[in-house]
């Protein structure tokens, strides 16, 4: 039986550079009861987490601990007050053994003090059996399961009487023999009086252990509702309920033959396995799915960062070896990276520079030489193409803005004259009119025949751009949508691993 509000929140708002990522968010938390949080990506999730533990200081809103109002709340106030978090990949220091993992942030002793080695085990193993983990507090935390892992986590939560404890898809990186075992420790958390904010996108385990869940859409506040009271079906619709043509449209031509096909493609370093997938000339396929599902790793074995080490890529009905990037250029696929500041371009080179990064031997003379009015003629006319508005091409790519700074990445990578395309999360992040202008030169490309792969975490923008969409799960492809079936609703039954209705 849930009890006291331990933990609420109410009108919580933060905004990024101008982009609102929570907006008047509401929730609060029993003791004794599970609370789950749910939305797609990008739904404001990690950042009402991020405020909650004190990470991240919110522009308004108020936050109250078993009723009294906090007026800053920081990480080690968080603590104190009995807040704990346990993350999607764990914390621990690996080369520490399991008791000294636990004993970190628990033990107060002045310097001068000497360790008591017996007492730090027997505390560990006193946390340890509460909620049933048989783990050697011995062990270095290097040679645990990620499941064991999560249960130190746990345990160290418990360690510091932690009343609040919230946890951020804990059996995301988990095999599904050690998921159960995690969910049995939760209901005794819940047993014991703890108060759980628990987020996954697996609904199964939302309806197995939540009494009530939390939906965001869009940073907003979408529904509280008892558990027991709402179905799948109406979650999902929750989840995911826009209007997707009133944002983005793509008029679709007839595709033309295959030019990227994979045949059970596998990469056990990026957790990739059997994916096949075809993309024909013409044609924008989709990627869709949830954080971890796969979808950038897929990208990254096509070209070549982390090649595949089993089944067969062709392009252009020919098998090709794929070791690395230079290969993929070779056979011209191109890929704009989804982090377009880490690797999409280089911030203080020139304009003109980060375009023609990728066809240097292009516009080198024979001894190697930069032909600068041959960069500067390629760069203008990419510059008027794509719309971008540098003050000039020769001034730092930092001076633009993002979307301008996403034109300029993009434009690298048409400079190589790719006929394989892959666009991770072209539009992440930049405005509604630098949307529009990267999703007119993609139909454009597509009109000539380029094949995109394009990977997005926007519904909206996946169902409205692709003639096809592959949904990514567990770094499988779940399941490939056409025409009618590429609704929300199918989408994200695929990512969450629901059965149709």
């Amino acid at each position: 039986m849930s009890g006291e509000t331990v933990l609420r929140a109410t009108g919580i708002a933060k905004s990024y550079a101008g982009v609102r990522a929570l907006d008047g968010v509401s929730l609060d938390l029993r003791a004794g009861e599970v609370h789950a949080i749910v939305g797609e990506n990008g739904a404001g999730k990690s950042t009402l987490i991020k405020i909650l533990t004190g990470a991240t200081t919110p522009d308004a809103g108020a936050i109250e601990v078993r009723g009294a109002h906090v007026a800053r709340l920081d990480p080690q106030t968080a603590r104190a007050l009995g807040i704990a978090a346990i993350y999607q990949q764990p914390t621990l220091f690996p080369h520490l053994t399991v008791a000294e993992n636990l004993a970190l942030g628990l033990e107060r002793r002045r310097w001068y003090q000497p360790i008591d080695w017996q007492e730090r085990r027997t505390r560990a193993r006193a946390l340890l059996a509460r909620i049933r983990a048989h783990i050697d507090p011995d062990q270095p935390a290097s040679e645990l399961s990620m499941a064991a892992q999560q249960l130190v986590e746990i345990a160290r939560a418990l360690g510091t009487d932690a009343r609040v404890v919230i946890m951020d898809e804990p059996t995301a990186a988990l095999p599904q023999d050690d998921v159960e075992r995690l969910l049995e420790v939760v209901r005794q958390l819940r047993r014991d009086g703890v108060g759980v904010v628990y987020i996954s996108h697996r609904l199964d385990e939302v309806f197995a252990l939540a009494d009530r869940v939390t939906v965001l859409r869009d940073g907003r506040l979408v529904a509280t509702r008892e558990a027991a009271s709402v179905d799948r079906s109406e979650l999902i619709r929750m989840m995911v309920g826009r209007d997707v043509q009133a944002v983005f449209s793509h008029e679709r031509g007839t595709p033309g033959d295959a030019v990227l096909r994979l045949d059970r493609v596998s990469c056990e370093a990026s957790g990739i396995t059997d994916v096949s997938l075809t993309v024909r000339a013409g044609e924008i396929v989709g990627l869709a799915g949830l954080v971890g599902a796969g979808r950038t790793e897929l990208a990254r074995v096509i070209f070549g960062v982390t090649p595949a080490d089993r089944g067969v890529i062709a392009v252009g009905g020919r098998p090709v070896s794929v070791r690395r990037p230079a290969d993929a250029l070779a056979q011209r696929i191109a890929y704009l990276p989804e982090d377009r500041r880490r690797h999409g371009v280089i911030l203080q080179m020139r304009v003109a520079s980060n375009i023609t990064l990728a066809s240097l031997r292009r516009i080198a003379g024979r001894l190697g030489w930069l032909r600068l009015g041959d960069e500067r003629q390629a760069a203008e006319g990419f510059v008027r193409e794509l719309g971008v508005k540098p003050p000039s091409i020769d001034a730092e790519l930092s001076a633009l803005s993002g979307g301008n700074q996403q034109k300029v990445a993009l434009a690298r990578w048409l400079m190589t004259n790719p006929r394989v395309l892959i666009l991770d999360e072209p539009t992440q992040g930049i405005d509604v009119g630098a949307k529009a202008d990267v999703h007119r030169e993609m139909g454009r490309l597509a009109r000539e025949g380029v094949a995109i792969l394009m990977i997005s975490s926007d519904l909206p923008e996946v169902i409205a751009m692709s003639d096809r969409i592959g949904v990514m799960r567990g770094g499988r492809l779940a399941g490939i949508l056409d025409g009618d079936a590429r609704t929300p609703e199918r989408v994200m039954q695929l990512a969450l691993g629901e059965e149709a209705a």
